[in-house]
């Protein structure tokens, strides 16, 4: 691999080969891509990488999976295919605020959402994801990927596809600025957010709209006031060393 691509993301790393090989003429448009497996061991990646890169591409229009048939590259032309990858990379650093409050407006539609449309395996689904989370706390570790599946699990929940992805999109830098900044680290605000997970299914399993929107503006309130700091001090920071 490149030492360019070793500083892009996984999935902008291989939306980027992917790019190449349609601007090289490997790739065309209407072509059916090589499996998931197939990529991933093409591109050296893992196969969640793989299937990240492939939602984020399909939120942009640039591929579309059919069912039993796999997935394929729009009959678009290519420069603007390739404009189109080009947006997609995010090869800028979203700052963690921007990041958290993107999440509170997404989270607070796609429950309410949850609560009109969730079914009832949709509910053994989300609790599957609690308890997954619990496990990770009772063994006195992070469980940040526990904590995002059970979000996205919600987001399956809304049927709203549109929605579905835009999590899928934004859930590899959450789960980049939650590592660097650990703002649930405290083993107190790990306890609290698995009793919030619980109080969230019951919203949802009881239809409560406007309970299920008010818990998820509190399970987040946190990150957000803890991102609100980090802002002010990036910026006083900035601002003591001549930056901004």
């Amino acid at each position: 691999m490149k030492e360019e691509e070793k500083l892009l993301k996984p999935v902008d790393s291989i939306i980027k080969q992917l790019k190449h090989l349609l601007s090289s003429g490997q790739l065309n448009p209407g072509d059916r891509l090589l499996s998931e497996r197939k990529l991933a061991e093409r591109f050296g990646v893992s196969r969640t990488h793989v299937r990240e890169a492939i939602k984020k591409l399909e939120f942009y229009g640039i591929l579309k999976t059919l069912p039993q048939s796999g997935t394929f590259v729009a009959g678009l032309e290519i420069s603007a295919l390739e404009g189109l990858m080009t947006d997609a990379m995010q090869v800028e650093s979203y700052d963690f605020y921007s990041l958290a409050e993107s999440r509170v407006i997404l989270e607070t539609s796609i429950v309410r959402l949850a609560c009109q449309r969730r079914t009832e395996e949709d509910l053994i689904l989300i609790e599957d994801r609690i308890d997954a989370y619990d496990e990770k706390i009772k063994q006195g570790v992070q469980a940040t990927e526990e904590d995002l599946s059970f979000h996205r699990q919600i987001a399956e929940a809304s049927k709203n596809p549109v929605l579905r992805s835009m999590m899928l999109i934004i859930a590899p830098d959450i789960m980049t600025s939650y590592r660097k900044y650990k703002p649930c680290s405290d083993s107190g605000k790990r306890s609290v957010a698995s009793i919030e997970h619980r109080l969230l299914l019951e919203y949802i399993r009881n239809k409560d709209e406007a309970a299920a929107v008010n818990m998820m503006e509190q399970h987040l309130r946190g990150v957000m006031e803890y991102a609100r700091t980090l802002s002010v001090s990036e910026k006083m920071w900035a601002s003591a060393s001549g930056i901004a």
